[in-house]
């Protein structure tokens, strides 16, 4: 028995599948993943284990996922923000407690070996990743682990940013990065997935899950206002306002901001076609 199921979203292989998944899907073997957790800054998710093979999203600090295989080096893992499904190095992984407490907020931060901005840095944190804090140190946050992070560059991981289009102009200017979602370098769908997660909303990994699986459908570009999204097929944006639009797209190879005309002319004429569909999307009180 089996049933169709998306791929990006399925842990199973012709040889191996989730136990969950036994009698849905044929597989030669089902397994009960093992959780665990990323630990390194970020880690390219890819779609073969290989280094060479596609990038198809990536996983931050704090990212919890489910293991269903390690093998030469590679982790074939699910990962639990989105449901992601691919391979991630193993080097990236840790174990799965303790929990996250905080989240960072500013773009970037750095991770010091002590609570010292004079020592040299160990890595960078991307805006989103997350982390144990053990305890306060003067300004710094001492993780669990190891390491120390600039307090006020961190949050409590339920605060919620609820301008999510104010996020995203503070990424204008982030290299376009096909599959990327950290401040470092964004595609379209990788831009609204981080801005709405601060905003604490659940928001699928690309950009067709996202048509299908955010907000109400609106009629179509007349009366649009911040924070509405506007679809084509393989390409998403957040307007700004009525008339401008934010996106990271390969045009500018950047995140940018231009007016919603300019850009569904030259879409249109390019690269994605016509607009598919424009979304609203509704914050709780």
């Amino acid at each position: 028995m089996s049933e169709t199921r998306d791929p990006r979203l399925t842990p199973a292989r012709p040889d191996l599948a989730d136990s969950r998944l036994a009698g849905v899907v044929a597989a030669e073997r089902y397994v009960a993943g093992e959780p665990a957790r990323v630990m390194a800054p970020s880690a390219p998710l890819r779609r073969a284990p290989r280094p060479e093979a596609g990038l198809d999203t990536e996983a931050v600090r704090g990212d919890a996922v489910t293991v269903y295989e390690i093998r030469d080096g590679f982790a074939w893992v699910q990962i639990g923000r989105d449901g992601y499904v691919g391979y991630l190095p193993e080097t990236a992984l840790g174990p799965a407690d303790p929990a996250p407490t905080h989240r960072v907020a500013a773009l970037r931060t750095f991770l010091y070996p002590a609570p010292d901005l004079k020592r040299p840095h160990l890595a960078h944190l991307s805006l989103g990743a997350a982390f144990a804090a053990e305890a306060r140190e003067g300004e710094y946050w001492r993780l669990a682990g190891g390491g120390y992070v600039f307090a006020g560059h961190a949050v409590p991981l339920d605060a919620r940013e609820p301008d999510f289009a104010g996020t995203a102009e503070r990424l204008v200017g982030t290299p376009y990065l096909w599959g990327g979602r950290t401040s470092l370098g964004l595609d379209c769908s990788g831009l609204v997935q981080l801005c709405l997660e601060t905003a604490g909303l659940a928001c699928p990994r690309d950009a067709d899950q996202q048509e299908r699986g955010l907000g109400e459908a609106l009629p179509g570009l007349d009366g649009l206002r911040r924070g509405d999204l506007v679809f084509w097929k393989g390409h998403v944006g957040l307007m700004l306002d009525a008339e401008r639009l934010i996106h990271a797209n390969g045009y500018h190879m950047a995140v940018a901001v231009e007016p919603l005309s300019q850009a569904v002319e030259r879409i249109a004429a390019k690269s994605y076609g016509a607009v598919t569909s424009t979304r609203r999307l509704t914050l709780k009180a």
